[in-house]
């Protein structure tokens, strides 16, 4: 049965707190296999014979919704293709320069004018990288201290994005 990854965005930050044992319940509410919680940030690793990403996102979102009392954006991936996130990925050359290299996850893949946003967002600090539905995002400082917010992102993409830091990608496609 094919393993995938769901990454949760609104878990576990401001002030939602949903225990993993709970999250992975409620996977197991929605017959999805062996639901196994990473680092308590929305990231939960199941099997589904369901091959419909989208629609898995969608019966995902609409029962945590129900169960939690608030929307959780849920960007589901083949836990397969996590390795070519990290594969020739954009900034390899930076890798032990001290930046930070966050991966954002995207519904879809956007369109011109989201990349023109993109690039008018982009400081010496910032730059960033599209690949098809996932999004690099390159700090040359920590993440607290960018100007640019998630919100502002979403903004210019035009739908909701959560980001992981490449450590955790990582550690991730380990399991």
């Amino acid at each position: 049965m094919p393993r995938y990854v769901a990454f949760l965005r609104a878990i576990n930050v401001g002030g939602r707190v949903v225990k993993m044992d709970r999250l992975r319940a409620l996977f197991m509410e929605l017959d999805l296999a062996n639901p196994e919680t990473f680092i308590a940030s929305g990231n939960v690793l199941f099997e589904s014979k369901v091959k419909a990403l989208a629609g898995l996102e969608r019966r995902i979102e609409a029962h945590l919704a129900s169960a939690l009392g608030y929307e959780v954006a849920t960007f589901v991936r083949q836990h397969d293709s996590l390795l070519s996130l990290l594969d020739g990925h954009p900034y390899e050359s930076h890798a032990d320069d001290g930046h930070t290299l966050q991966i954002g996850f995207l519904k879809g893949t956007p369109g011109p004018s989201q990349l023109e946003g993109l690039k008018a967002l982009e400081t010496p600090t910032d730059e960033f990288h599209l690949r098809d539905r996932s999004l690099y995002w390159l700090l040359r400082m920590k993440f607290n201290e960018t100007k640019i917010t998630t919100a502002k992102l979403e903004r210019v993409l035009g739908g909701p994005v959560t980001f992981r830091n490449i450590t955790s990608i990582r550690r991730l496609v380990e399991r």
